[in-house]
């Protein structure tokens, strides 16, 4: 087959004849985000810690509720899911004079499946871009306008130009300073992009959810597209919940709200809030435990975090929310267990939505024999 990284050779030999390069040992090497960063992300973009109002109609008394299993074939409410991957490689450094960058190339996509009324999962559409990025600030001004004037033209082929020096919030918010993790993290951010764009493009259909996989984080607070939540298996542990005031009032941390909640049970509904106190419920949120605790190894496994767009900041009926929440609980019927090591809380079509994507990223093997530095070195 053609090389599919050959649009890349013409940047990379400008960077071998206007400056000094050294390749990676070995050949490209996996550049990969903090592990916890879905966490991190949560933690930065969700607002104010503290949490001190109910967000939906008819609360109740207590803090959990039981909801009833919704299987898709009584309400096929759920059908479509999106996902996004991103793999970034180290491919070398580039040095001018007392400066130096990291080069890396990344595989960017995401993917929305679509569920048929009889379980099959069909892939709706995919989008995919590859990135090479390099610090834009410690390289000179002359090299960055010939790179720009080099990789422009290579928009339309699905190549682009990033910078992981500037506007790289996934970096900022989780205090990433090495250069190369930063660069990763700006892959994060693209893909993330790719996921909102497919949310915003999917069929609209008002009796339908889309799933988003994660946090929906803050670019979904003036949210004007299709309806959408965002399951997140991995969360800010740090949240804090005051209820009531005077003598009676109640104060929880995160752990002290899910350690009781029982299989088939959600949270109340809290709303997000700026850390300046604005923005109060544009996004709300609860917890779902999709799977019993027993044989699990600590009380938040099987536990998810569902976000809602809430563009009118008033409280949801709580009829809805046990809709959601019902049908979400069903999805555990088919686990990708042994498969990924977030089984508990994973549901099994954003499994294969990561899985369709990561099926059109390029192997490891072609991505090392496809991209090579020309044999041009600037003068040492």
């Amino acid at each position: 087959m053609p090389n599919p990284f050959n649009p890349l050779q013409n940047a990379l030999r400008l960077l071998c004849t206007e400056s000094e390069v050294l390749p990676a040992t070995g050949q490209a090497v996996v550049d990969m985000v903090m592990p916890d960063i879905d966490e991190i992300y949560d933690r930065h973009t969700s607002g104010a810690a503290t949490v001190d109002g109910i967000w939906e109609t008819d609360p109740g008394n207590a803090l959990c509720r039981s909801v009833r299993p919704i299987h898709r074939t009584e309400k096929h409410l759920l059908r479509y899911f999106v996902d996004g991957s991103a793999l970034t490689y180290f491919i070398g450094t580039v040095l001018e004079q007392d400066r130096s960058s990291p080069v890396q190339v990344s595989q960017v996509g995401a993917a929305m499946v679509y569920r048929y009324d009889d379980g099959r999962i069909g892939r709706a559409k995919v989008n995919t871009k590859i990135l090479l990025t390099l610090e834009m600030n410690n390289i000179s001004e002359q090299l960055q306008s010939e790179l720009k004037r080099v990789m422009e033209p290579l928009k339309s082929q699905g190549f682009e130009l990033c910078d992981s020096a500037t506007n790289n919030t996934d970096a900022d918010v989780a205090s990433v300073q090495e250069s190369r993790p930063r660069g990763a993290h700006r892959a994060n951010w693209h893909m993330r992009e790719l996921e909102k764009k497919l949310a915003q493009e999917y069929p609209h259909a008002p009796e339908h959810l889309l799933v988003v996989d994660g946090s929906l984080g803050n670019e979904y607070e003036n949210w004007k597209g299709p309806p959408v939540i965002g399951v997140a298996k991995t969360f800010r542990r740090d949240s804090r919940f005051e209820f009531g005031s005077g003598p009676r009032a109640r104060k929880l941390n995160l752990y002290g709200l899910l350690k009781d909640l029982q299989d088939n049970q959600r949270t109340l509904v809290f709303a997000r809030k700026r850390s300046d106190g604005t923005n109060e419920g544009k996004i709300v949120f609860w917890y779902v435990r999709i799977r019993p605790q027993r044989g699990l190894d600590y009380p938040l496994m099987g536990v998810v975090k569902v976000e809602m767009p809430n563009p009118s900041q008033q409280p949801l009926p709580s009829d809805m929310i046990d809709e959601i929440s019902g049908c979400l609980i069903a999805e555990r019927s088919v686990t990708p267990h042994g498969r990924d090591g977030r089984w508990h809380a994973h549901l099994y079509p954003i499994y294969i939505a990561e899985r369709v994507i990561r099926s059109n990223f390029y192997s490891d093997a072609v991505l090392k024999a496809g991209i090579r530095w020309p044999f041009v070195m600037a003068d040492r």
